[in-house]
């Protein structure tokens, strides 16, 4: 496997991957997510993708509503694979990372594995759109996500760089917003579920929407 691999198809993949449950953390494909690793069994997990060629590992979020085991949580049934495109040691013992989304995929089942992390059987060909990039896009209702981002940037007194929003594609844009928007596991799984980018977009919509309209009515502070 080359250092600097493109995937084309949901073939390309392997069909067992490392699995990292991280509640509230949303991969979407070609987005990039950064993380600090220190937990002994992820520094392993991180040497095997490595070793392996792949440099893959799959970001799923565990399902707590629906599990009694709090070490071994069950999983939600969709997640996304990312591939370690970035990574430095910090001196102290930690992988400081990134990884880029490549697709999403379904657990087919979770496998009994001597590792110290999980790994899960699973199925990528379900998302084989995910290897188009901007598939989609200009369906996306760009005005109405900019409406309501600003909404939502008034409402908690920050500011963004416009130049680099009005410059990027719909893809980046929905799926940017969505990985950094500030909500809990249930609406990030919802938009990681989404059928397309136009229904992510509409999701993520609706929950800033939702979201603005309950702090605007219970005078609580905005969301941070």
């Amino acid at each position: 496997m080359p250092i600097n691999a493109e995937y084309r198809g949901p073939g390309e993949l392997p069909e067992i991957i490392p699995v990292f449950p991280l509640p509230g953390a949303l991969l979407l494909p070609r987005g990039q997510m950064p993380l600090n690793i220190f937990e002994p069994r992820y520094l392993a997990m991180v040497d095997d993708a490595l070793r392996d060629g792949h440099r893959l590992i799959g970001m799923i979020q565990p399902d707590v509503t629906h599990s009694s085991d709090e070490e071994t949580p069950v999983l939600f049934r969709i997640g996304c694979v990312g591939r370690i495109t970035q990574l430095a040691e910090s001196g102290d013992g930690r992988y400081i990372l990134e990884l880029t989304g490549v697709s999403r995929f379904k657990v087919v089942e979770e496998l009994k594995v001597l590792t110290l992390y999980r790994q899960c059987k699973v199925d990528f060909f379900t998302f084989a759109d995910d290897f188009t990039a901007r598939k989609g896009e200009e369906a996306v209702d760009r005005q109405g996500l900019l409406d309501v981002l600003n909404d939502f940037l008034k409402a908690n007194n920050l500011k963004v760089d416009w130049e680099g929003i009005d410059a990027a594609p719909n893809e980046a844009l929905v799926n940017a917003l969505a990985m950094m928007s500030p909500y809990g596991p249930a609406e990030k799984q919802a938009m990681l579920e989404a059928p397309d980018l136009k229904t992510r977009a509409e999701i993520l919509i609706a929950v800033t929407e939702m979201d603005l309209a309950k702090k605007r009515t219970s005078g609580d502070p905005p969301v941070q």
